[in-house]
């Protein structure tokens, strides 16, 4: 498996059998949701699709996996969503075929969508790589590979020199998990299974600090991090450091 990082999304491209663009936590009608808490501002679907749309045309994808978290509003749909949801999905048809693994974001998401373009939530497997949302145990066929999963809105900090923090980075966490807490610890394959936490496509969806990914508790993934294994990465693919490293490190700045 060949990733190539897209950092004009954030996305990914997954090269194999197949070329998979895969993109996490687009979150098309979140302005709805942010004015019910007081923050009115316009829709941002149309720029947020055209991004979209742009990494589609720059990586030419066999295969567009959206990786759960597509729309914003639960438990219900809104009036924003039913409005632009169906156009979304025609104008990404046009370009390529899509499927979509749902997330806890997408409850009634089936609405919009072609009955073979919907997944199961607790992922699937394509090539020897697995695709999840992440919000869910995942299925147990995902465990000895390595599984791209969003949900978890991963962002960086970065420090200057005098230990000042600048602005959160979209960052990918690459580690080793302990399947012991993927419920299937009787079962489970010989082979390591590591987990390629996906940013969020959203731009204003802020993000989980990498730092405290482990400790959050956001899901079975997350806790189950071993963090002397796991590598941070920029939305462009540039390395920044060891999980383990990073915490070391901002020790020695509070210090």
């Amino acid at each position: 498996m060949i990733p190539e990082f897209l950092p004009n999304g954030p996305a990914i491209l997954v090269e194999d059998e197949q070329r998979i663009l895969v993109v996490a936590d687009t979150h098309f009608g979140a302005e709805t949701g942010l004015a019910r808490h007081g923050l009115h501002i316009k829709s941002n679907s149309k720029e947020r699709l055209l991004r979209l749309l742009n990494c589609i045309d720059d990586s030419d994808p066999d295969l567009l996996l959206l990786l759960g978290d597509v729309k914003h509003s639960i438990p219900v749909t809104t009036k924003q969503e039913f409005f632009e949801m169906p156009n979304i999905f025609r104008d990404i048809r046009r370009k390529v075929p899509f499927k979509v693994i749902p997330g806890n974001h997408d409850i009634g998401i089936e609405k919009f969508l072609k009955p073979d373009e919907i997944l199961s939530k607790e992922g699937v497997l394509i090539n020897n790589t697995g695709y999840m949302h992440g919000h869910t145990y995942p299925s147990k066929n995902l465990l000895g590979h390595l599984i791209l999963a969003g949900h978890h809105h991963p962002v960086a900090y970065l420090y200057d020199e005098v230990g000042c923090s600048l602005k959160a980075q979209p960052a990918y966490v690459l580690s080793e998990i302990s399947v012991e807490n993927t419920r299937y610890d009787s079962e489970v394959p010989k082979e390591t299974t590591r987990v390629l936490f996906v940013p969020a496509f959203f731009e204003l969806a802020g993000g989980m600090d990498v730092r405290e990914l482990s400790k959050s508790r956001l899901s079975p993934l997350s806790r189950s991090i071993i963090e002397e294994t796991a590598e941070v990465f920029l939305s462009d693919g540039t390395y920044i450091n060891n999980l383990k490293m990073m915490h070391d490190d901002k020790c020695d700045r509070s210090s």
